[in-house]
């Protein structure tokens, strides 16, 4: 199979490391002339992916934050065959899935919202790895639901990332979910660290600490791109978790014990619920 994909940063290096060892052709492109010429020297592409490998493959992944991947969508659609597959691998859907529905129509191409659900506090071709996908979830808006032979293809063609669960939704319900398992985890711990007293937490903190904090560390220019794009879904959790900490600190500032008590117990009870 001939793959191309456009963006070598974390997520598009790692795809491209695990299909190169799954024993795939590569096709590579990115802006950055460094990460471009990593990518060839490493052995983790085999060519780049121009408009003369774009009608080749039989698989595109778009690695690009959504303004820039709409943009590189509408450049490529005309030269991209009929029987390939291109899939998006955007942070939120609605409006990149929006255009690449809607170009894949006009041109006769396969075009699949996808976004995996892996990734780490950093980015750049240097922290890709080939197992990085290896059990993740991964989620994808096809462009129609009803025809599992069709889903299944897309499964297949998935495999070399070695994902553990595929899940099919809607671009909506897909923004929708994203903007509370994701975003809104995003921005409270990027607040959290803020607190003038985590200049001297060391010697004082531990896994909480760890856990809260990771995501803190994040690309400021793609993550507020994602967030403004998700803007409703996402002030929708905001909101609720303000409202949930008025509760707290109303309980806490007026020493009331008792609901003080029945906040923590609905928490640990939504918890144990929502995790099953």
């Amino acid at each position: 199979m001939k793959v191309g994909i456009c963006g070598l940063g974390l997520i598009g290096g790692s795809m491209a490391k695990a299909y190169a060892a799954a024993g795939h052709t590569v096709y590579g492109f990115d802006t950055n002339e460094a990460s471009l010429g990593y990518a060839a020297l490493a052995g983790i592409t085999h060519g780049k992916l121009d408009e003369k490998t774009i009608p080749e493959c039989d698989l595109i992944f778009v690695a690009l934050y959504p303004e820039a991947a709409i943009k590189y969508l509408e450049e490529i659609a005309p030269v991209v065959s009929g029987n390939t597959v291109v899939i998006d691998l955007c942070g939120t859907k609605k409006l990149i899935c929006e255009v690449g529905f809607a170009l894949a129509e006009r041109y006769g191409f396969t075009f699949v919202g996808g976004h995996p659900m892996a990734g780490t506090q950093y980015s750049g071709i240097k922290y890709s790895k080939e197992t990085l996908f290896k059990n993740a979830p991964m989620v994808i808006v096809p462009p129609k639901y009803d025809d599992i032979y069709f889903l299944d293809n897309i499964k297949q063609l998935l495999s070399p990332a070695m994902f553990g669960r595929i899940t099919v939704t809607t671009a909506e319900e897909h923004d929708r979910m994203i903007a509370f398992t994701s975003q809104l985890a995003h921005i409270v711990s990027n607040a959290y660290v803020k607190s003038p007293t985590a200049q001297n937490h060391k010697g004082f903190s531990a896994g909480s600490y760890k856990d809260m904090t990771r995501v803190a560390w994040l690309n400021e220019y793609m993550w507020s791109e994602l967030f403004l794009e998700n803007k409703e879904p996402l002030l929708f959790e905001i909101d609720s978790i303000i409202s949930s900490l008025v509760e707290y600190r109303e309980a806490i500032e007026s020493d009331d014990k008792e609901r003080l008590i029945q906040l923590l117990r609905d928490g640990r009870l939504a918890k144990e619920k929502v995790d099953g």
